[in-house]
């Protein structure tokens, strides 16, 4: 089997990746369609930017927590849970919207809702990968995710478009389309059924152990790596990846499009991402700089989007942008999975993922107030801006904590010897004091 799909070989993550593409294509849908319902009920930049804020404040309220739930209790429980946590919100707006009762209030309410599912959902769908591949194809399942993220992504927001089009292009026609989003996840508790018990790799589970949380903040605060990774993926997630935003209001304030356009301009973004995802799975192991170059290029790029003067030069740089963003997102996360200690996969992987969206609820009204008041084309060049200063300082104090002379800090920045990035016998870590120490 080729290199790039060798994850697939495993029966259990054939069956498992199935299931995800039809629930991720369904989340995708509902993306389009509930913007455009809010669009449909306020025509606000920033009652946008308030329902992606709140409904990815759960992301940083409860992640910590579902860390800690995610290594004490068996993912695969916890994932069949949080299926029907997401499925019920996205049934209840759907419905709202079909019969012409829904308000603003309860697309915010329902949006905050289906995030606490997605909170719990995200750090066990992460870790629980490597249970069904295993460490040596664990990367290359990473990349795979990612693509099949994307897969979804080009086809979602492709055929979101056309049914909120086809079907009048108002608000019942929204919810519609996030109605099928909540049938979606009947896919993912078939594919969970299915999965063969005795082939998984379940990682010890920690008990009931007082402190998990804290231990888990102390673990990645001795990791300068883990550090700058989450740092990196902390800016681009809070200023730059708000593509739901500046997607729709590039499309309809300053191109004059309607939602078919505006659905077309995710699935175009979304070749780029597929791509980036492919090329990923292909690395036997992620890189460290891998993360910091992506991200610097990715910054580079939005900016260049926001400059962009036609709807066309637009959509041409988006498979750029989207490339860059992929490569940096799955490099980020097969690093941080690969090098943490099983016994604190869960805990990592939600302070990853709370960095990664926890910014969102404080960036995302913001850039929706400087697209509306500066207009749109700012939350490109903005959010590009913020995000590459953000990753140069980051790398900047990366480089001093490696004890690195002046001389010896410009000689790693111009060829990029990262001392100490790729630590993989994690097992033997202690702690003293509240404070993780790692092995010799």
């Amino acid at each position: 089997m080729s290199p790039t799909f060798r994850a697939l070989a495993v029966r259990n993550y054939r069956i498992y990746i199935l299931g995800a593409i039809v629930s991720n294509t369904g989340t995708w849908m509902q993306r389009i369609g509930q913007d455009w319902l809010v669009l449909q009920l306020t025509n606000s930049g920033t009652a946008l930017g308030i329902t992606t804020g709140l409904q990815l404040l759960p992301a940083l309220l409860f992640s910590p927590i579902a860390g800690v739930v995610a290594d004490r209790v068996p993912k695969r429980t916890v994932l069949r849970v949080t299926q029907v946590a997401m499925a019920v919100p996205a049934a209840l707006l759907g419905i709202l919207a079909v019969t012409g009762a829904v308000q603003t209030w309860h697309v915010y309410a329902l949006s905050f809702l289906f995030g606490i599912g997605t909170a719990f959902d995200a750090p066990a769908r992460q870790s629980f990968v490597v249970e069904i591949v295993g460490r040596d194809d664990l990367a290359n399942a990473v990349g795979l995710n990612s693509a099949s993220f994307n897969l979804a992504r080009m086809i979602g927001p492709a055929v979101a478009g056309i049914l909120i089009a086809a079907l009048g292009s108002g608000v019942g026609a929204a919810g519609w389309v996030i109605l099928i989003n909540a049938f979606s996840y009947l896919a993912v508790l078939a594919s969970l059924q299915l999965l063969d018990g005795s082939r998984l790799r379940p990682s010890e589970v920690t008990g009931t152990r007082k402190h998990a949380v804290r231990d888990g903040v102390a673990y990645v605060r001795s990791r300068p790596d883990l550090v700058l990774i989450l740092t990196c993926v902390f800016f681009v997630g809070t200023f730059g990846m708000n593509f739901q935003m500046t997607s729709a209001l590039m499309a309809t304030d300053v191109f004059g499009k309607g939602a078919g356009e505006y659905g077309l301009l995710a699935s175009i973004m979304a070749i780029g991402s597929l791509a980036g995802a492919l090329l990923a799975a292909r690395r036997a192991r992620p890189r460290l700089r891998s993360v910091v170059i992506a991200g610097a290029a990715f910054s580079v790029v939005e900016i260049v989007a926001g400059l962009m003067p036609t709807y066309e030069t637009f959509a041409a740089v988006l498979p750029v942008l989207g490339l860059c963003a992929l490569t940096m997102i799955t490099s980020a996360n097969a690093t941080i999975q690969l090098t943490s200690s099983p016994m604190m996969r869960g805990r990592v992987a939600a302070l990853y993922l709370m960095v990664f969206m926890g910014g969102t609820p404080f960036g995302a009204p913001l850039v929706g107030w400087v697209g509306e008041t500066f207009g749109a084309r700012w939350m490109l060049t903005g959010g590009g801006g913020l995000t590459l200063v953000g990753i140069a300082l980051a790398t900047i104090w990366f480089l001093r904590h490696q004890d690195e002379t002046l001389e010896e800090l410009r000689t790693s920045i111009r060829d990029l010897r990262w001392r100490h990035a790729r630590r993989t016998d994690l097992h033997g870590a202690t702690s003293d004091r509240g404070r993780v120490r790692l092995p010799e």
